[in-house]
């Protein structure tokens, strides 16, 4: 796949706003290394949340020997315990994001989160109008209340992210905040993945592209000569399930792929006519950074 192959709207006589800053986005990654580092967990790099909302109560994901099974939680309000849905799509992803590169930069599990919500969605780069900010404050209060399980082989974990929240529920002078569980907390130190958050912001539109590329953070650069061949249903397996059909799938799935491929120039991959082969690749954060900013912050991450 090319490197700088883009979305079919490059064509367009007038790009798109999202079209326009990934271009730009990936001319910056291009030109010169990130100044930050963002962290995911590399469980959560390799199988997402829901890209959609779902009816179910009980959302599972599987890639190989990593799956993710999540329940939706529930939360005490106005006298009585509200059931809440599983959080999905690019907010809870963000979120989580930013919250465990805070947790990693800082050495420590309680994060702030500003003294207002407008103020955190700031940090995340997220429209603050009022439908923005409720939905924004509903998937919050779904990702800090839902239970997770992370399993790898025959390892299980129970980790649900968040052990404390009581973000933005009063007038503060100083910043709310939210603590991470022991459990994901030590596990985040233990396998946390560096990814660029120039790539990230680009991305942030899309939550199937948010996937591709924390996947292809996490996998690349660990591929064996010479590539890894992966069928298309074997990537439905493991990202399709929102869709309805093969050729749906398939469609969305190339568009983001072209989109996660411009933001992650080092990138090597080939689309074949069963499915992709995924070449070595260097990962998205050059050694030398992570190097660099480990001994900024101190840490052994």
């Amino acid at each position: 796949m090319s490197k700088r192959k883009l979305p079919s709207e490059q064509s367009e006589l007038v790009l798109s706003p999202t079209t326009a800053r990934v271009i730009q986005l990936s001319a910056e990654i291009q030109a010169t290394p990130p100044d930050e580092i963002e962290f995911m967990h590399t469980v959560l790099c390799q199988v997402g949340l829901p890209r959609k909302r779902t009816k179910e109560t009980r959302f599972e994901r599987n890639n190989g020997k990593a799956s993710l099974l999540i329940t939706a939680g529930e939360m005490f309000n106005d006298g009585h315990w509200e059931k809440l849905f599983v959080p999905y799509g690019t907010k809870p992803r963000l979120a989580l994001f930013h919250i465990s590169t805070e947790a990693i930069r800082t050495k420590s599990r309680i994060v702030a989160v500003g003294r207002t919500i407008s103020e955190f969605m700031k940090r995340l780069n997220i429209s603050q109008n009022g439908p923005s900010r409720e939905a924004f404050r509903a998937q919050m209060n779904a990702l800090c209340a839902c239970e997770m399980k992370l399993g790898y082989g025959s390892r299980n974990l129970n980790a649900r992210p968040v052990d404390e929240f009581d973000a933005w529920t009063k007038n503060l002078a100083k910043d709310s905040t939210i603590e991470l569980s022991e459990k994901f907390w030590h596990e985040l130190k233990e396998n946390a993945v560096p990814l660029d958050p120039r790539a990230l912001e680009g991305l942030q539109h899309s939550a199937l592209a948010l996937d591709i590329y924390t996947w292809l953070a996490h996998r690349l650069h660990r591929v064996r000569r010479p590539g890894e061949k992966l069928t298309w249903a074997n990537l439905r397996l493991q990202f399709g399930q929102e869709y309805t059909d093969d050729k749906n799938f398939k469609k969305a799935f190339l568009i983001a792929l072209r989109q996660v491929a411009a933001v992650y120039p080092d990138a090597r991959l080939e689309q074949v006519r069963t499915g992709l082969r995924l070449i070595a690749s260097p990962p998205p954060v050059p050694r030398q950074t992570i190097i660099s900013y480990q001994k900024t912050i101190g840490s052994d991450t």
